[in-house]
C-alpha cells in the first residue's frame, strides 16, 4: 500500500508542476506564456523577466514530470524546492504564514511533500532505469 500511497503524492504533486509549467511556457490551462509571466516577473523586479520564465517553467515542467515518474528524484524534488523557495523568497515570504494573506503557507507545504518523497524513495511503481 505504501508503493500506491507514493504513486499517488508523486502523480498530483508532478503533474501540478508540470501543469505550472505549461502555463508559464505555453500558456496553457489559463496561463500567460512566456511573455506575459515575464512581463509579471519584471514586475516585481525579477530582470529578464522572458528568461526567467523559461528557466522557471523548465524547471517546473522537467522536475513535475520527474517526480510524478518517480525518476532521479534527488534532481526532481531539487528543481521543485528551488522553484519554491524563489516563490517564497520573492512573493510570498513578506504576508507571513497563511495562504489566505498569500503567505508561504503552501509553498512550505509543498517543500515538505517533495522533501519527504525524496528521502523516501519513489516507491515501487516509479519508472527505474538501470
Amino acid at each position: 500500500m505504501v508503493g500506491y500511497g507514493l504513486l499517488v503524492i508523486r502523480l498530483i504533486v508532478g503533474l501540478s508542476f508540470a501543469g505550472h509549467g505549461t502555463q508559464k511556457l505555453f500558456g496553457w490551462f489559463g496561463g500567460y506564456g512566456i511573455k506575459g509571466t515575464g512581463g509579471w516577473l519584471e514586475s516585481i523586479g525579477i530582470k529578464p523577466g522572458a528568461l526567467m520564465a523559461l528557466v522557471a517553467g523548465l524547471a517546473e515542467l522537467i522536475g513535475g514530470l520527474l517526480f510524478a515518474a518517480g525518476l532521479w528524484l534527488p534532481l526532481a524534488a531539487a528543481l521543485i524546492v528551488i522553484t519554491m523557495l524563489v516563490a517564497i523568497i520573492t512573493v510570498h515570504g513578506k504576508n507571513g504564514y497563511w495562504v489566505t494573506m498569500n503567505g508561504i503557507e503552501y509553498p512550505l507545504i509543498l517543500i515538505a511533500v517533495v522533501i519527504g518523497v525524496a528521502l523516501i524513495g519513489p516507491g515501487a511503481y516509479a519508472i527505474h532505469l538501470a
